[in-house]
């Protein structure tokens, strides 16, 4: 091993050992040799020592492999968003325009819209009542192109056609309601009904060339998803190295279970909102988390919500304490988003958070500022953004609020981020 790296490793070895996933002395484990470690095989596609840098990490790993002490035992734990993370586009929107497609939304018992939804305003449940008709098993939205431009522009854009605003009250750390809505409009189906949906779209959109677009109502939209290799091989060396790999979205966890399976990861590690169930079927509300109890509908894996979701089912920690940060050795190792939504379970991090730049700002800013040295900014494997002509805007609007208000980004002790620069692209 060239000189510079060996000493790269060794203080990253230290480092490690300092947050809980390695000893600070080698007689707990036998260091493995070099053929029992894995490496990442894909060079391309990587900034800078980002690669490196991963490399060292699961080397560490392998060289003190029976020596991590914490809840799940002898593995520290790798968690990993997934749209846009893991994949290129997003599963849950694939879902839903296949959804549409197809003629497999159930229209709300008695017309009520505003039953589907706790957040839906008076004004989007009126529009989706004139749009949609009220009768039949499902909605006829393959051909009925006006319901189906309703339900598209309230769930993508949170707004309806005629510009109001769609859905109101939330908490913004806790709950997008956009993307809870679609969890909740597979009410009447089973979980299995909704994996056989995933799957359909999944095989569509894998086959279909890149940049392809589909016709939903009256609508072009997004018609292609690709699994981004790289991410692939990191989830395989990670799982050889023996990190427990788990993955955390905002799209309904039996969709997620379905294209978790494509990276090697068990439908067991896959998290993403819960309904409820009632009989075998999903409902129209879902599962809590910490101090937010079954039915609620308060808290989905969004922002602080996956740190819940996170240290609930994947650590054990129940009621309050899984909404709060938790003692290192009951938090993730190595994490990788790419979005505002990640930026808490991404912060909760002992190691390394590979961070994929799509211009978001609080991510972002927390990202390149860098306290602590362990962000790893990539630009994105497939289509990268191009650089963010003006500084992120850490310092006045970075941050959104519970309440939905722009703030600054702030550090741990409350101290300001300054504006940063968009500098890998």
């Amino acid at each position: 091993m060239h000189r510079k790296l060996r000493t790269r490793a060794a203080a990253t070895a230290l480092l490690l050992a300092a947050t809980g996933l390695l000893p600070t002395t080698s007689a707990a484990a036998r260091p493995a040799g070099p053929r029992d470690c894995p490496t990442l095989t894909v060079a391309e596609g990587w900034y800078g020592d980002n690669k490196a840098r991963l490399d060292e990490l699961i080397a560490a790993r392998c060289a003190e492999a029976a020596a991590h002490r914490g809840p799940k035992g002898d593995k520290p734990v790798a968690v990993f968003d997934w749209d846009n993370t893991v994949i290129k586009n997003d599963v849950g929107d694939a879902t839903f325009y296949w959804l549409l497609r197809n003629d497999r939304i159930r229209p709300p018992r008695h017309g009520d819209w505003s039953t589907t939804s706790r957040y839906l305003t008076p004004e989007a449940a009126d529009a989706l009542g004139a749009a949609c008709p009220t009768g039949g098993r499902t909605l006829p939205t393959a051909t009925d192109l006006r319901c189906a431009d309703e339900l598209l522009s309230v769930y993508g854009s949170g707004s309806t056609t005629d510009g109001k605003t769609a859905f109101a009250g939330h908490d913004h750390r806790r709950m997008e309601p956009q993307y809870a809505w679609l969890a909740q409009l597979l009410r009447g189906w089973t979980a299995r009904d909704v994996r056989s949906f995933a799957a359909a779209a999944r095989a569509e959109n894998l086959a279909a060339p890149r940049g392809a677009t589909q016709r939903v109502g009256s609508r072009q939209v997004t018609g292609w998803i690709r699994y981004y290799d790289q991410q692939r091989d990191v989830i395989r060396a990670l799982q050889g190295a023996g990190f427990d790999v788990w993955i955390v979205s905002a799209s309904p966890e039996p969709v997620v279970e379905v294209w978790a399976r494509g990276v090697g990861i068990d439908p067991s590690h896959a998290l993403g909102i819960r309904n409820t169930t009632e009989h075998g079927r999903l409902t129209g509300h879902l599962k809590g988390c910490g101090t937010v109890r079954d039915g609620e509908d308060t808290m989905i894996t969004y922002i602080d919500g996956k740190r819940c979701w996170i240290n609930q089912e994947v650590f054990g920690v129940r009621g309050a304490a899984a909404e709060r940060v938790q003692p290192a050795g009951r938090r993730p190792v190595f994490a990788a988003g790419d979005s505002d939504t990640d930026v808490s379970f991404l912060r909760d991090a002992t190691g390394l958070r590979l961070v994929l730049n799509r211009n978001k700002n609080e991510l972002m800013c927390r990202a390149y500022e860098n306290g602590d040295g362990r962000w790893l900014v990539n630009p994105m494997f497939i289509e990268p953004k191009k650089p963010k002509p003006s500084p992120y805007p850490c310092s006045t609007t970075g941050y959104t609020a519970g309440d939905g208000t722009a703030q600054p980004v702030r550090r741990a002790d409350g101290s300001i981020v300054p504006d940063q620069v968009d500098s890998v692209f």
